[in-house]
């Protein structure tokens, strides 16, 4: 009897969404940072045990928009609590329920769905810390199951999935048994590169950013990718490039690593970059650049 459950990771910005699903499947599949809103689409994440599918929905981190890519994003998160069967609320340990995630417990309410509190980072605070958070978050709503853990450092993650277990039912797989990802190749590829750019740039530059592929062709054991990176200024183009290139070729150093990794070949990484002016509030240009509502 096959079974599957389909089951929506969200929660503010930072908290740890994207690290707590690459460490569910033990693949690196969401690109993390240190910076705020690091994850833009929705990100399909299948975990397949035996005859359970667990389908991981890692949603971006709801917030106040001030773009159009912001209304996106909050709308790509909301959109996944309609199509999940249970909900992994993720918060940091804090003695107080924030407005952020005062929404997200009414939004779980208002549609009866199941949740269970992970209280992720929490090999940074006391004892004392987590039975505040705990007690905070319990006043305003019975939680299926709460619990603490430390995605980066493994900690608690597999309580999380076997807390999951309860919401498998009875169904076919929508998804092969042998893929952790419906992710396509060039927007894996893409997020790889976004990704170092958040690891590389200063402040403000890589909210502006985002990669477009342009080529992406397999030639025997190499692999050719050509992509282009858009920033909104012409003084960010010059901050991502850097003195002599520098900064542009650091990125590309670790983004092909990464992409070597991942897709097991040899890669030649091609990087461009272009100003576009205000994309991010333009929406044919986020069209383009894939942010397209699911």
């Amino acid at each position: 009897m096959k079974r599957t459950a389909f089951i929506a990771i969200v929660g503010r910005p930072n908290v740890g969404k994207s690290t707590l699903l690459n460490a569910i499947l033990g693949e690196k599949v969401a690109i993390t940072s240190k910076r705020p809103q690091t994850t833009r689409n929705r990100i399909t994440g299948i975990h397949t045990v035996g005859d359970d599918q667990y389908v991981f929905l890692d949603t971006p981190g709801m917030h106040k928009p001030r773009t159009k890519l912001g209304d996106y994003m909050v709308k790509a998160a909301t959109g996944s609590l309609g199509d999940s069967d249970a909900v992994l609320l993720v918060v940091e340990p804090r003695s107080e329920v924030g407005d952020i995630e005062a929404d997200i417990i009414a939004r779980v309410k208002a549609g009866k769905l199941p949740c269970i509190l992970v209280i992720n980072k929490t090999d940074s605070v006391t004892a004392k810390n987590i039975g505040d958070t705990i007690l905070a978050y319990s006043a305003v709503h019975e939680f299926d199951a709460v619990v603490p853990i430390s995605a980066k450092h493994g900690k608690g993650v597999e309580t999380v999935l076997s807390e999951c277990e309860r919401y498998l039912s009875e169904s076919v797989w929508f998804f092969p048994d042998d893929i952790v990802t419906d992710q396509p190749e060039r927007q894996i590829a893409s997020e790889i590169i976004r990704e170092k750019l958040l690891r590389v740039l200063e402040d403000e530059v890589p909210h502006g950013t985002a990669v477009a592929i342009e080529e992406f062709k397999e030639a025997g054991k190499l692999l050719r990718i050509r992509a282009e990176i858009f920033c909104e200024r012409q003084n960010h183009k010059g901050i991502i490039i850097g003195k002599h290139g520098t900064t542009l070729k650091t990125v590309g150093t670790y983004a092909r690593e990464d992409l070597e990794r991942f897709f097991g070949v040899k890669v030649f990484l091609d990087l461009w970059v272009k100003v576009k002016e205000n994309w991010r509030d333009n929406s044919g240009n986020l069209n383009n650049f894939g942010y397209r509502d699911q």
